[in-house]
C-alpha cells in the first residue's frame, strides 16, 4: 500500500508479524473508496434503519426548561418591585418566558437620570450604608468609569474600595446584590465578613465588543439570576462579530449561561439581522423533591441519530450542525472520530434538540454532503469508546507488484489475503492518527500539551506546510507576526478549528496564559485528541518493541483474549487472561489471541 514517505521515516522502527513481500496499491483515491460504518455496542451497523426510526414521530417533545441556581437574595422582598421602570429598551430585551419576549431591560447608567427602580435601589444602599460610605462608593464608581471612558489604563494593582466588616449575613447578601445591580461595572468580593468593591474587568472587555448599554444590561441580567429568563443582544449582521460575542460570553460565563443565534422575528432576505440570545444553563435541584411527571417535563432532551458525512472533518460537521440547530458543539456526543476523506456513518446524540427539530434541517445539511437518519429520543449522551468497532469497505486501486518482484500480481494479492487470515496483522495507528503534514504531526502537539508548553503547542498547531494556498499563507503570516486578528482575516471560513483558536488568541494574547485560554476554546473531545495521538505513538513503539524482542510467540506476562465460553479463575468476569510461565512452555495460546 502506498503511504507517506515521511511517515515511513518517522515510524521506521515498526515491526510486523510476517516478512510477506506484499504489493503496492492506492487507497482513498476518492471518498467513496473508503467507507467506514460504526458498529454499536450491540454489534449492529449504525447505517441500518432501526425500528424506532421507521415509526413516524407523532408527538413533538417540549423544549427543555432552563434551571438556574437561585440567587441568595430575592430582590422582591425589598421595598421596590423589580422591573417597575415603564420605559423599555427597544433594542436590548430581557424576557422571563417565551410568551413575553419584549419585556424591556432597564437603562441604568451613572450619568443618566435614574429610573424609579434605580431610585429605590439607591434607597436600599442608603438604608444599609452610612451617608459618608455611600458617597465614597459612588465616587469610587465614578472614578472607575471616568478612567475607562478616558481610555486611561489602570496601572498597578486593581483599585479597591472597602465597605468595612458587616457581621449580619443577610445584610451582606443584600448589599452584594444591590451594588452589582446599581453598578454592573463593579464586582463585590467577601473577605471575612468584609465587602470589597473592585472594577469588573470583564465588563470593560465586553464593552469592546458591544455597546456600553448592552454590557450594562447584560451584567445586571447575570446578577439577577432570574429563573427561566433570557437576555438578547442587539441585532447584528456581522457574522465574525457575532462569533466574537458568542466566544466571549461562553469563555467567561459558560458554566452559568449558554448562547444561541436566531433571526429577528421580522427576518427577511433584505433584513438579515441575527440576534444573540443568552439563557441560564440547566441546574439539577438536588435538595428538592418533585413528582415523576414534573421530572419528565423538566429533564433534558437527548436525541440520537446516525450521521452520514462525505469528505468532511468531524469537527466541521458538528460545528455546522450546531449552527443550524442553535446549540453549541459541546451539546453533541459521539463514540469516536471518523476519517475525513471517506464516507462515514456514526452514531451521535445531541442535547436540547427534539427529534422533530433535527428532522427539519435534513434538506439543508444535504447541501454539505451530510445526512441524518435513525432519529429518535434517548435517555443519555454517548461516551468516547462506546462502540464495538468499525466496519471498513476499502477499494484499493493502481495495483502493482514490488520493484524487482517477478511474481504474478494476482498470486501476491491472494498470498497477502491468506497471511492476514492465518496470522492477522498488527493493528498499528496509521498516518491518519498523526496527520499527513510533513512539518508537524499531532503527536508532537500532544507531547507539548503533556509538558505544559502551551505556546509551543499553539505554535505547532498553526505551523504551515510548504504549500502556497490560503490556509498555509495565513499560518505563515501568524508565525511571522503573531498578529491573530490579521491572521483571522486571512484564514478561510471553512477552517473552523484554526479560526476558533485565532479568535481566542486575539482576545487573550499569544502568552502562556493566553494560549491556555485559547486551547480551552476547543471542545473537550478535540483538546484530548492530540494527547491521545501521542499515546498512540507510544503504543506503536511499545508493540514494536514487544515484537522485536519476543517475536510472534506468546510469552509469560502477555494478555490474551479467551473464547466466549472460557472460565478463568484469575479474571472471572473477563475474557482477558494473563499468560503464565507454564502456559508459555506448553504453547497454550497463539498470537491471534494476543
Amino acid at each position: 500500500m502506498e503511504e507517506d514517505t515521511d511517515f515511513r521515516i518517522r515510524f521506521s522502527s515498526l515491526c510486523f508479524i510476517t516478512d510477506h513481500v506484499g504489493f503496492h496499491g492506492t487507497i482513498k483515491s476518492s471518498p467513496s473508496d473508503f467507507v467506514v460504518i460504526e458498529i454499536d455496542e450491540q454489534g449492529q451497523l449504525v447505517n441500518k434503519a432501526t425500528d424506532e426510526s421507521i415509526c413516524k414521530i407523532s408527538k413533538v417533545l417540549p423544549e427543555p426548561s432552563n434551571f438556574t441556581k437561585k440567587t441568595k437574595l430575592d430582590l422582591q422582598i425589598l421595598p421596590f418591585e423589580e422591573g417597575s421602570n415603564k420605559e423599555a429598551s427597544t433594542l436590548v430585551r430581557c424576557s422571563n418566558d417565551d410568551q413575553n419576549p419584549q419585556c424591556g431591560s432597564e437603562k441604568d447608567t451613572i450619568n443618566s437620570g435614574t429610573s424609579e427602580c434605580e431610585e429605590e435601589r439607591v434607597d436600599v444602599l442608603g438604608s444599609l450604608l452610612d451617608e459618608r460610605t455611600n458617597e465614597l462608593l459612588t465616587q469610587f464608581a465614578c472614578d472607575i468609569k471616568e478612567k475607562w471612558n478616558s481610555k486611561t489604563e489602570l496601572v498597578g494593582p486593581s483599585p479597591e474600595f472597602s465597605l468595612g466588616r458587616i457581621l449580619d449575613k443577610n445584610r451582606r447578601a443584600i448589599l452584594h446584590s444591590a451594588i452589582r445591580q446599581k453598578f454592573p461595572f463593579l464586582i463585590t468580593v467577601g473577605k471575612n465578613s468584609e465587602i470589597v468593591v473592585k472594577p469588573n474587568i470583564e465588563y470593560k472587555e465586553l464593552c469592546l465588543l458591544v455597546s456600553e448599554e448592552e454590557a450594562f444590561d447584560f451584567f445586571k441580567y447575570l446578577d439577577a439570576k432570574k429563573e427561566n429568563s433570557k437576555f438578547t443582544f442587539k441585532p447584528d449582521t456581522d457574522k465574525d462579530h457575532r462569533k466574537a460575542v458568542h466566544h466571549f460570553v461562553n469563555k467567561k460565563f459558560g458554566n452559568l449561561v449558554e448562547t444561541k443565534s436566531f433571526p429577528e422575528p421580522n427576518y427577511n432576505a433584505g433584513n438579515p439581522n441575527i440576534v444573540i440570545t443568552v439563557r441560564f444553563r440547566e441546574k439539577a435541584h438536588k435538595h428538592r423533591k418533585r413528582s415523576r411527571l414534573e421530572y419528565q417535563e423538566r429533564k433534558v432532551i437527548y436525541t440520537a441519530f446516525t450521521l452520514r458525512k462525505e469528505n468532511m472533518e468531524m469537527f466541521e460537521a458538528v460545528g455546522f450542525l450546531a449552527m443550524k440547530l442553535g446549540v453549541i458543539p459541546s451539546d453533541f456526543s459521539y463514540a469516536g472520530l471518523k476519517d475525513k476523506k471517506a464516507i462515514t456513518y456514526q452514531a451521535m446524540v445531541v442535547r436540547k434538540v427534539t427529534p422533530e427539530r433535527l428532522k427539519n434541517i435534513e434538506k439543508e445539511i444535504e447541501k454539505k454532503r451530510m445526512n441524518v437518519f435513525n432519529i429518535r429520543s434517548v435517555d443519555d449522551s454517548l461516551r468516547l469508546g462506546q462502540l464495538k468497532g468499525n466496519h471498513f469497505d476499502i477499494v484499493i486501486r493502481n495495483l502493482k507488484t514490488q520493484i524487482n518482484d517477478s511474481a504474478n500480481l494476482r498470486e501476491r494479492i491472494l498470498e497477502a489475503i491468506e497471511n492476514v487470515k492465518n496470522k492477522g496483522f498488527v493493528n498499528y495507528y496509521g498516518p491518519q492518527r498523526f496527520g499527513l503534514g510533513r512539518r508537524v504531526h499531532t503527536d508532537q502537539i500532544g507531547l507539548a500539551l503533556l509538558k505544559g508548553e502551551m505556546v509551543k503547542a499553539v505554535t505547532l498547531f498553526l505551523t504551515p506546510e510548504d504549500l502556497d494556498d490560503p490556509v498555509n499563507r495565513a499560518k505563515k503570516y501568524f508565525l511571522q507576526t503573531e498578529d491573530a486578528k490579521g491572521t483571522l482575516s486571512l484564514m478561510p471560513e471553512f477552517k473552523v478549528r484554526e479560526r476558533t483558536l485565532l479568535e481566542s488568541l486575539h482576545r487573550f494574547g499569544v502568552t502562556e496564559e493566553g494560549c491556555v485560554q485559547a486551547w480551552f476554546s476547543f471542545p473537550h473531545s478535540m483538546r484530548i485528541f492530540y494527547v491521545h495521538a501521542y499515546s498512540s505513538k507510544i503504543w506503536n513503539e511499545a508493540v514494536s518493541y514487544r515484537l522485536a524482542t519476543y517475536g510472534p510467540r506468546v510469552v509469560e506476562g502477555d494478555l490474551v483474549c479467551l473464547d466466549e465460553d472460557s472460565d478463568d479463575e484469575h479474571f472471572p468476569n473477563s475474557k482477558v487472561h494473563l499468560v503464565t510461565e507454564e502456559e508459555e512452555s506448553a504453547n497454550t495460546y497463539a498470537i491471534h489471541q494476543y
